[in-house]
């Protein structure tokens, strides 16, 4: 959330997992995991897909689900502030095209929510980036994301105009994330207990953000040496993948996103293979969401004057000579493209009768359940997308 009267910099409102669970009752909870088959999760980056989701008895696009969460939220925030928002503004893939962000428009407007900008994820870590820091024009920066489910590399460069403009993306796909770490550290410490060991995944989950020299989990004592002797193949795929969709681009500073990142393995990783900054927030699950709301108050306000570069003293310590600290600003988005769905092709259709839009019959019934939004996040609700 950013608000218009006070300092252009981001707060986080709310923090909540983006889990919808249908309930026997046959309304929605939000942010809390159930029955498995009756709770969806990871729906985001499903939206466009032609295949429903499968909720008990019911069935429900992606779309549709990522509109009824984020209509949710908005309602936490509204409840909490008192007034509705000016703008609101969307992070989405940087692959995503016409056909997916029409998509999310049709179910955002289904539910009510009108004035909405979508902003590519990597724009919206390089505008979170340029709160704090200058970015001059025709400069770059690489943007390294990776959360719970998803790994991306990015590098944008600033326009003349203080926008940014995508150069080059890649989408990982066979690589591993921070779920997969999760399951690894599982398994170093099942292998040390035996066959009939249990370990919970959310204990690892735990662990390995704040690793320090060694862990305790389940009774079993895990080094950081061996954790990152375990994971150095992953990182190292991760790191060459991003070398590559670098290229030829010198960029100015490499931005950390995604609760991955908390890992300093890869903090260190990546500035043994690049020749600049590797930059990351404390929170760096955060970034892309303070980010559009940044994004948001530019397009209800208008660009601003550059600011001059924030000395700041809050240091994330790495163990090599990686310059971590927190980040942020955000240009203004270019929405040209995102102001209406995509046109229908010309062709000509017979009219039919549709049946009313369930989406609607779905949002009736949408009720807040578990923890009620605050004035700060609780950790355990983190979710490493932060999305």
């Amino acid at each position: 959330m950013c608000r218009l009267d006070g300092a252009r910099e981001a707060e986080i409102a709310l923090v909540v997992p983006s889990f919808l669970q249908l309930t026997d009752a046959g309304t929605f909870s939000v942010g809390e995991f159930g029955t498995p088959g009756w709770t969806a999760t990871g729906f985001a980056r499903r939206v466009g897909d032609a295949v429903p989701l499968s909720l008990g008895p019911e069935t429900c696009p992606a779309e549709e689900l990522t509109a009824l969460l984020i209509m949710w939220v908005i309602g936490e925030v509204v409840a909490r502030e008192g007034e509705q928002p000016r703008h609101v503004a969307v992070s989405h893939p940087a692959v995503w095209g016409p056909y997916r962000r029409g998509q999310l428009y049709a179910a955002l407007r289904a539910v009510g929510v009108h004035d909405v900008t979508l902003v590519p994820e990597p724009f919206a870590a390089a505008e979170n980036h340029a709160v704090r820091s200058r970015v001059v024009p025709d400069s770059s920066l690489a943007v390294f994301s990776l959360g719970s489910h998803a790994f991306s590399a990015s590098v944008v460069r600033r326009s003349q105009n203080r926008t940014f403009d995508l150069v080059n993306h890649v989408e990982g796909v066979d690589h591993h994330t921070g779920a997969d770490f999760d399951d690894l550290l599982a398994a170093l410490v099942r292998s040390r207990l035996g066959k009939d060991g249990v370990v919970s995944v959310a204990e690892c989950e735990a662990a390995k953000r704040a690793f320090g020299p060694s862990v305790v989990i389940s009774g079993i004592e895990i080094t950081r040496d061996e954790f990152v002797e375990e994971i150095r193949p992953s990182i190292d795929h991760l790191v060459s993948t991003f070398t590559r969709a670098l290229g030829a681009v010198q960029p100015d500073a490499v931005l950390l996103v995604g609760g991955g990142c908390r890992m300093t393995a890869i903090g260190d990783a990546l500035s043994a293979a690049v020749d600049c900054r590797v930059l990351a927030e404390a929170a760096p699950e955060h970034s892309v969401a303070k980010g559009a709301a940044v994004a948001a108050r530019l397009v209800v306000l208008g660009p601003e004057s550059e600011p001059e570069p924030i000395e700041t003293s809050v240091l994330v310590h790495t163990r090599e000579a990686s310059l971590r600290f927190p980040v942020g600003e955000i240009a203004h988005p270019d929405d040209d493209e995102f102001t209406a769905p995509p046109p229908r092709p010309p062709v000509d259709v017979s009219p039919l009768e549709l049946p009313p839009r369930r989406v609607k019959r779905v949002a009736s019934v949408l009720k807040p359940a578990g923890r009620r939004s605050g004035s700060r996040s609780d950790s355990k609700y983190d979710d490493e997308d932060g999305r």
